[in-house]
């Protein structure tokens, strides 16, 4: 007996020290080559927030133009300004680092629930994820739906691990989790992962676990609802309180902030979630047609996984607002389901998806190569020096034919050498394309010292105060409170000396009027359109 119980401390210890290993190096390639990339698109937005709490100070809700913002709590936020501070100012590295960790925290746990049952199936789960394209988009961004999913995946594997390894139940690290969860993602962020571990609760039927926990945190959704409207009141007052209502709660629920249809996350996710969602679609049918008689241990897993993903899938279907980012939580069910086939010695049925997976990861070098080649042809200026990624991929081609003639790590080389391939495309050649294309910072900035060396007011026409402004805004290094205007009359009515911002489509229409006959001060590239700056003087 004592042997035993040595012999599985022995087991657990070394699966949580290469956990941590597995886990840091995740970590690594995601901030592989992060310092000071400029924030485009939506990572603006939280780049603004963290740069106002650096310059005036942590507050309850994040701020733009120096009023808070509804959508959001701020805890997503002070992750942030407390990495910025050492630097002394906001970069790439301390607004995504914490995105990051969320990922290496998932891989982590992925690795800690599946290597007691095998090895492979853990390193094939982790694979899959990081081959999938929004995984790898959201881990080199600001994603607080990625944090939601990091916090939601513990939960499940901490209600998982108390049943099945011996670990202690930690009911008050599981509530600090829902309550973190809340904090970053408002109501869906303590919702989703109870779901889970509900959904768990339920196919385990433990009844009165069920009933306990769904009440406890029911109650805590209440309160954290309660305190989160009371601190929007102290904040910016009934009518801020009304704002976070409508942006946190109705907005997502009654399609004021976009409708997509019931089915959106079940047919979308075949691009957005693959590999691993379609093939752990085709796993699930593998395990149905086959139909089992004894569900072993890491069966019994897989369907605690499905019930979990379909949890997340049909409950946040309800909203009527829908973003592919949102399933994030759903992703690593999904992996661990798809990586089932290597888990299975027998069945016909699994071989034939082995060997479609292999044959999937065997290529995928190639046809990156390919892909690049084609994109080179078709856009030379953007595409022009390719050497060293060819190179790459060229060699990760040859180790993966290698690999072939390596019956016992086949799976792990082919499958890493995809991963190593697609992320050194997107990190080399994607994001710097990307980052071209939606440039916002050299317009900006030489915007901004032109104003600087002939003050007057900023008028921003068309741009939308939640919108291309943000990415105006994250660009000037202090605070500026610009005019917004949006249509033609407004913008007669502004008096000189002024300064003007606007799409160089809008520009066109002004011909005819007073600004319509200025020359441009400034034109330039400005998130993948032309832009102009008109002084109006005096």
């Amino acid at each position: 007996m004592v042997c035993h119980l040595v012999g599985s401390l022995s087991v657990n210890d070394t699966v949580r020290r290469q956990s941590f290993g597995v886990g840091l190096l995740a970590l690594l390639l995601f901030m592989a080559g992060v310092y000071q990339q400029a924030a485009i698109g939506f990572d603006s937005r939280f780049v603004l927030f963290a740069q106002e709490m650096l310059r005036h100070g942590p507050t309850v809700f994040p701020t733009t133009y120096g009023q808070p913002y509804a959508d959001y709590s701020a805890l997503s936020t002070l992750f942030v300004w407390l990495l910025s501070l050492p630097f002394g100012q906001v970069n790439a590295f301390s607004a995504w680092l914490p995105s990051a960790l969320a990922g290496a925290v998932i891989v982590t746990l992925m690795y800690r629930l599946l290597a007691p049952y095998s090895t492979r199936w853990a390193l094939l789960s982790i694979a899959l994820l990081l081959l999938t394209n929004t995984f790898i988009t959201e881990t080199r961004a600001v994603s607080l739906d990625l944090m939601l999913a990091a916090v939601a995946f513990a939960v499940f594997y901490l209600g998982y691990a108390a049943d099945h390894f011996g670990a202690p139940r930690r009911w008050l690290l599981i509530f600090a989790l829902l309550l973190l969860g809340f904090g970053i993602r408002g109501p869906i962020g303590l919702v989703v992962p109870t779901g889970m571990l509900c959904s768990y609760f339920l196919l385990n039927r433990q009844w009165h676990r069920l009933l306990a926990f769904g009440l406890v945190a029911a109650g805590l959704l209440v309160l954290c609802i309660g305190v989160l409207l009371l601190l929007a009141k102290a904040s910016g007052g009934p009518a801020f309180m009304q704002d976070v209502i409508r942006m946190q709660f109705m907005g997502r629920m009654d399609g004021s902030e976009g409708v997509s249809g019931s089915l959106y996350y079940f047919t979308s996710s075949m691009g957005n979630y693959a590999l691993a969602y379609p093939l752990g679609l085709l796993a699930l049918a593998a395990i149905f047609l086959t139909n089992p008689r004894e569900a072993g241990p890491s069966l019994r897993l897989v369907q605690y996984c499905a019930a979990a993903g379909l949890i997340v899938m049909l409950g946040l279907s309800i909203p009527q607002a829908k973003k592919a980012r949102y399933l994030l939580p759903m992703l690593p069910m999904a992996a661990i389901i798809a990586a089932y086939p290597f888990q299975v010695i027998h069945g016909r049925l699994f071989g034939l998806l082995r060997g479609l997976m292999q044959g999937l990861w065997l290529v995928i070098p190639g046809l990156l190569i390919v892909g690049l080649l084609v994109g080179q042809r078709r856009f030379p200026d953007m595409l022009s020096s390719l050497t060293p990624i060819l190179i790459v991929l060229g060699v990760l081609q040859v180790i993966a034919l290698a690999a072939l003639f390596r019956p016992a790590w086949r799976a792990q080389m082919l499958a890493f050498g995809a991963v190593l391939g697609l992320w050194s495309v997107y990190i080399l050649v994607f994001e710097p394309v990307e980052r071209q294309l939606y440039d916002t910072r050299s317009f900006s900035r030489v915007a901004f010292a032109k104003l600087q060396q002939d003050p007057a007011p900023l008028v921003l026409f068309g741009m939308g105060k939640d919108a291309k402004a943000i990415k105006f805004m994250v660009n000037i290094e202090q605070d500026l409170q610009p005019v917004f205007t949006e249509s033609v009359q407004e913008l007669e009515t502004i008096k000189a000396p002024v300064w003007v911002m606007l799409d160089q489509s809008d520009y066109k229409v002004l011909k005819g009027t007073s600004l319509g006959s200025l020359e441009p001060a400034l034109i330039g590239r400005f998130d993948k359109n032309d832009y102009v700056l008109l002084h109006l003087k005096p």
